[in-house]
């Protein structure tokens, strides 16, 4: 079961409320509520918000259907933050110029989702999402039985350059 729900201009950047979104995403209901309660930012009052609307509509969409409903088993299987409609206005500014001020909104979706579903959809080849998690891969390998036992330490620019440094400070002392 699936549910969602969507507020529309949000009085708050959508790069303010992104912080926010970003450490609920894919996490069980119950954290996400233990998280934006005690997150010091305005924008996870908003966001509160929006995750109770989907959780309420997820419990509808339960009764309807005469369906076992269990909000502890729920999680934020979707949830972005997007820009919405800029409010311009102006103040004043020195030599009777005006200044303008862009009021930003942002609009706000949460989907929430038992727990069988798939917590994100598939990451394709070509992203940068792909590429750091192959490189988080790489890294979290262990080396394999030809590259055991050979441990090269980086060489440093002198030796790139050809010279030690001992013969550098033999030079020196020479002087």
């Amino acid at each position: 079961m699936e549910a969602r729900a969507i507020q529309r201009t949000v009085r708050q950047s959508a790069r303010k409320m992104r912080l926010v979104i970003d450490q609920i995403r894919g996490r069980g209901v119950p954290e996400a509520y233990a998280i934006l309660r005690f997150s010091k930012k305005l924008a996870a009052r908003q966001i509160h918000k929006v995750l109770r609307s989907a959780v309420a509509n997820a419990e509808q969409q339960a009764q309807r259907q005469n369906a076992a409903f269990d909000a502890d088993q729920l999680r934020v299987a979707y949830a972005v933050v997007n820009e919405g409609p800029t409010l311009k206005r102006f103040t004043q500014a020195a030599m009777g110029r005006a200044t303008p001020i862009l009021k930003r909104t942002s609009h706000v979706e949460i989907r929430v989702a038992g727990e069988n579903v798939p917590a994100a959809p598939p990451v394709k080849a070509g992203t940068a999402e792909a590429k750091a998690g192959a490189k988080a891969e790489a890294i979290a390998r262990p080396a394999g039985p030809a590259s055991a036992g050979k441990t090269r330490a980086k060489r440093t620019k002198a030796k790139q350059a050809g010279k030690s440094t001992k013969q550098k400070n033999k030079k020196k002392e020479e002087r």
